[in-house]
């Protein structure tokens, strides 16, 4: 009997620990909105070189949009977690690879690595009051330049969900 109750209560502790780590997570619409589409078209975003020249919303919000207690990214060309860079703990998990910001938007496109690398874009709100995550998805390899990211993004390539970022 102790052991069936002690087997149900950590089937309940799975289940409420699994849910906590879901709903931790920011739901990414599959395409593009419209209304957003639109506005983008228009959008001129200047480049950013490095993840210090990302507003501090921006940076707090691709740390939120991680789950990290620290921003687990590092600079463009940096080693990343992964094949060549095995059990090292220290090495970021993630590089910028492309990153711009207008007025209003900055769009974010990064690898991250881990058993095999993956292309992300993160689109987001961002004023001096408020900072917020809009949108996102996956992305192909090999965007070099942030209008060629601009690019994916209304084109459709780049898709929603992300269960990883």
């Amino acid at each position: 009997m102790k052991s069936r109750v002690l087997s149900l209560l950590g089937a309940v502790g799975l289940s409420v620990w699994s849910c906590g780590g879901v709903a931790g997570q920011t739901p990414t619409p599959a395409a593009l909105p419209g209304a957003l589409r639109d506005h983008m078209k228009d959008e001129r975003f200047d480049i950013v070189t490095s993840i210090r020249g990302l507003p501090l919303g921006v940076r707090d919000g691709l740390q939120t949009l991680f789950g990290s207690d620290s921003l687990d990214i590092g600079e463009s060309g940096s080693q990343i977690q992964g094949a060549s860079a095995a059990g090292n703990t220290k090495v970021p998990l993630r590089r910028l690879v492309a990153a711009g910001c207008s007025p209003d938007h900055c769009l974010v496109y990064y690898e991250r690595g881990g058993g095999s690398s993956t292309w992300l874009v993160a689109l987001f709100h961002w004023t001096p009051a408020a900072t917020r995550f809009q949108w996102g998805g996956s992305a192909r390899g090999g965007l070099g330049a942030i209008a060629d990211v601009k690019n994916a993004v209304l084109s459709g390539t780049v898709k929603g969900p992300v269960s990883s970022w």
